[in-house]
Parts: C-alpha cells; structure tokens; sequence
C-alpha cells in the first residue's frame, strides 16, 4: 500500500540538512513530494532548504524553499502569508526543527537554556498560531511534531534543555490533538531514538567521546535493540503514514521510532 498525497500542501519547518547525506526534515520532505504533495520547505540556511527543493523538482515533485528564523514570530508569519499567498491552504504542518546544546542546570548558562526551550517548544506555540486559523477554516489539518526519544527516557543527564523541551513538546501535541480533535484536525508526535543522520557528525561534544567516527557509529549501532541505528527515512516514511488518510483515526499518539529501544528498562 502507497499512501497518497496528491493535492496536500505541506509546510515544513526544518527542511534542510546539516551536512551531505539525509537528515530527518530533508528525507521527510522528498517523502511526502513523493506521496505527491506540494512541499515548502523551510529552513534557517537558504541553501540548505534548496538543495531539498532541487532534489523534489529533479524527481518531478513541486517545492517552494523558503528562509525562516522559527524564534522570530515576524517571520513565521511571513512565511505562512507567503505559502498562503501561493498555495492558498496548509493542509499538513510538519515541525522538525530542534537544538540540543550540553548542560546541566549549574553549568548551562541562562541565555543557553532559553535559545532551547525557544528554538525546540516556544517555536511550535508560534508556528501554530498562524497555522492553526487556517486549518479550522479549512475544518481539516495534520500537525507532526518530531520529538525525541530523549522525552521519555534520560539518556544524558547533561542534556536537560533538550529532555525537558522534548518532552514538553509531547504534552504539548496531546494538548493540541484533544482541543482540536472535533475540528477536523490532528496531532501527532514522532520520538526518533539513536539515528545515523548528518547531524550527530556536526556535535563536538558526542564526536569528542570517540576516538573515530567509525567508532562513534558502532557505539550507537550496539545500544539499539535491532543492533543498528536507524536513518532519516524511517522518519520520514512515520510521517507521511500519520499525515495521509489511512491514518485518519490516528490522533494524540508519541510514536518511537527506535528499533525498540524504548522499551529497554532505564
């Protein structure tokens, strides 16, 4: 079974990738022009946002990239007037922005802590404010937050910004997916555990704790239940599944994607 888009506009903050190769917004964007929606991918890096155009307009799909700062409500305003503007509907919000700096609460500066809890939960209160007016005009919407695994179990201790702000984000999508549950509109939360995407390449602080990178991924392949982590696109192909009628019925739910590591005891 193939789940079909055709004619869904998706606005998708996170679009690009952090470095060569596929990350979670980047694989989910060509994933859902490849169900057949009209994708606008947003990111904080122009260029990165289109590279991801180039790839859906070289398999046929359409994109529109676009430059936004997900903190500054000003310009995520913009940015839906824009997709309005061109599109004339929102039919799935995807948000896959997130930041993730070391810190424990005595050592984790003010300043850091806010750039957090603004880039990884103040962010999605903004988006939604725009975007929500318009799926309850249009009685129907799909809203899929990417979460963490990192919500529900610590794995680091000194990473409490990213825990906390995850988690709150879970509670967050629940609270969405209830309140707007009789207006046509859902919510869902994906929880990505251990991944082999560009990003984990780009934290000095995870790469200092290893001699290699080769000995970075064979580290994190043995902490998965399947002996592997997982990629970008097992992201990706959740959040086309969640956002397509098939899963209709599908509404408040924090879905791992983890290879079951979830389910090991702490």
């Amino acid at each position: 079974m193939s789940f079909s888009l055709q004619e869904k506009v998706v606005l998708l903050f996170g679009a690009g990738s952090s470095g060569p190769g596929w990350g979670n917004g980047k694989a989910a964007a060509v994933a859902y022009a490849r169900a057949g929606a009209f994708v606008v991918a947003v990111d904080l890096d122009l260029d990165r946002a289109n590279e991801t155009r180039s790839i859906i307009e070289k398999e046929g799909g359409c994109c529109l990239a676009l430059k936004t700062d997900v903190t500054d409500a000003d310009e995520i305003r913009q940015v839906v007037d824009k997709v309005m503007e061109t599109r004339g509907r929102i039919d799935i919000l995807h948000n896959n922005v997130g930041i993730g700096d070391m810190g424990n609460p005595v050592d984790l500066p003010v300043a850091g802590w806010d750039h957090i809890m603004d880039t990884n939960l103040k962010s999605i209160f903004l988006i939604c404010k725009h975007v929500l007016p318009i799926m309850l005009k249009q009685k129907y919407g799909v809203i899929t937050n990417i979460s963490s695994v990192a919500s529900i179990r610590v794995r680091s201790a000194d990473l409490i910004g990213y825990n906390v702000s995850k988690a709150a984000l879970n509670h967050f999508t629940r609270t969405l997916a209830v309140g707007y549950a009789d207006k046509g509109i859902r919510a869902n939360t994906i929880l990505p555990g251990l991944m082999n995407t560009p990003m984990i390449y780009q934290i000095d602080e995870l790469m200092m704790q290893f001699e290699s990178e080769e000995a970075m991924v064979k580290a994190r392949d043995a902490q998965s239940p399947t002996g592997k982590m997982g990629d970008a696109w097992d992201i990706a192909h959740a959040a086309v599944f969640l956002a397509s009628d098939e899963a209709k019925y599908i509404n408040g739910v924090t879905l791992p994607v983890d290879g079951g590591m979830s389910c090991l005891s702490l």
